[in-house]
């Protein structure tokens, strides 16, 4: 898709292609707090991209603003070519987003869940059916498709979170936290699935967690104090855990 600018926007100089995450600018401020100051990036297609930093530094708000969840303060998000503040149910038809605490209904079953989420979306009966049927089985719920929510455990539920985000086919997927709270074979399973779907999806992920970088992305973005810091390859940002501490210890200003 061929992105149109909009009046008074301004595509970052480093992004070439077809871009389908993009932050212009991106600011939100809460009083004299500023949550997210100035950020811009821009994500091509079939980058999977880590958002790195802290825990406070400001990556779960760019990603709320990047979705369309929150309006920026100032600047512009764009997914897909649309702004998420003025095309916002445009853009959330080619967008997945995983919260980090998604709305996930604990009397309700996976089954009945994906059912209400395809059809928000939408989805013909036919098209859920076989949707359902696919993501059920990249997601590895068989065993509890039945269950209620209530009773899965965590690994169960962040791949049910996976699922609903995948339902439509979305071209992009924003992740917040995705492996926040598994265990190390439930952390492995998630990972093998994001490399599988970086290969046809642009992905976004956030983390605190360096080895992330590693396992699964080709590009970070560092933010710290609501600032970028860094955007580069894994490559740039250090080889090995202890350049990666070390690193990740500079650009936040630690001792």
């Amino acid at each position: 898709m061929t992105e149109q600018a909009l009046p008074g926007d301004k595509t970052p100089p480093s992004a070439t292609g077809t871009t389908m995450i993009e932050a212009v600018d991106l600011s939100k401020f809460y009083g004299n707090f500023a949550a997210a100051r100035d950020v811009t990036f821009a994500i091509k297609q079939g980058e999977v991209a880590a958002f790195l930093g802290p825990n406070g530094a400001g990556k779960s708000t760019t990603m709320k603003l990047l979705t369309g969840y929150l309006a920026p303060s100032a600047g512009v998000a764009r997914v897909a070519g649309h702004n998420m503040a003025a095309d916002r149910l445009e853009g959330a038809k080619r967008l997945g987003y995983l919260p980090e605490n998604g709305p996930l209904y604990p009397d309700m079953t996976p089954r009945s869940l994906l059912t209400f989420f395809g059809n928000a979306r939408g989805l013909s009966h036919r098209e859920l059916q076989q949707r359902m049927e696919e993501i059920i089985g990249l997601c590895r719920l068989e065993s509890v498709i039945g269950k209620p929510i209530g009773k899965l455990s965590k690994g169960f539920r962040q791949r049910l979170g996976m699922a609903q985000a995948l339902l439509h086919d979305p071209d992009v997927l924003i992740l917040d936290e995705p492996t926040a709270g598994l265990d190390p074979n439930q952390i492995r399973e998630v990972r093998k699935m994001i490399r599988q779907l970086g290969e046809s999806k642009t992905i976004l992920l956030s983390t605190h967690i360096l080895q992330e970088v590693e396992a699964m992305c080709n590009r970070v973005i560092f933010i710290n104090e609501g600032r970028l810091v860094f955007d580069g390859t894994p490559a740039e940002l250090g080889q090995g855990q202890h350049d990666l501490d070390e690193k990740f210890l500079a650009l936040t200003g630690a001792a």
